[in-house]
């Protein structure tokens, strides 16, 4: 009896080069990202760039922007987001493909360390005029609520040590010999 399955080949070439816009939904927060850093001035990352054709080609700071943007929610380490490059459809799609291995992210990283801490402000001015954000004063009461940790329940570095040394001394004089203390 014949299968009707859809065919399953892994070797197959694309007729057509595929395309980025094709991967991701109209509303993905990659395209939001990608379009918001197209609105910035970016004018300082490139300035530290050759533009006489010397050297070897950098990848593009406006890229590596958006890539570093994409990952603030939950990537801080280099090395991760060079793996999100490789796996996840929307690194792929804000990098346009390209993958810049985890020293290239941490190197532009801290080579442009300023510069980024100056971006934040740029990306609070849009975010104000898009109406995400309110700009205004957060105001603390200072209510005091209750907690597990009690000023009494704290202890300091040198209490503690106390305690230790304590514990063991009275583990050796009953005849405990290398064993750990219970703590209770």
């Amino acid at each position: 009896m014949a299968y009707n399955l859809l065919p399953c080949d892994r070797e197959q070439s694309y007729l057509m080069p595929p395309s980025l816009k094709e991967w991701l939904s109209e509303g993905h927060l990659a395209w939001f990202i990608v379009d918001a850093v197209g609105e910035m001035d970016l004018t300082e990352f490139y300035a530290v760039y050759r533009n006489d054709g010397w050297g070897a080609a950098a990848y593009d700071p406006g890229m590596m922007v958006t890539v570093l943007l994409y990952a603030l929610p939950g990537l801080r380490s280099s090395r991760r987001i060079a793996r999100a490059l490789e796996r996840d459809v929307g690194f792929r799609v804000v990098a346009a493909n390209q993958r810049p291995d985890f020293r290239t992210l941490c190197r532009f990283r801290t080579k442009h360390e300023k510069a980024l801490e100056r971006l934040f402000v740029e990306v609070l001015r849009l975010c104000s005029e898009a109406g995400l954000v309110k700009l205004g004063v957060v105001a603390l009461d200072g209510t005091k609520v209750a907690a597990n940790a009690a000023l009494a329940a704290n202890r300091s570095y040198e209490a503690i040590e106390k305690e230790v040394q304590g514990t063991l001394a009275e583990n050796q004089e009953g005849g405990c010999r290398g064993e750990f203390p219970v703590w209770t």
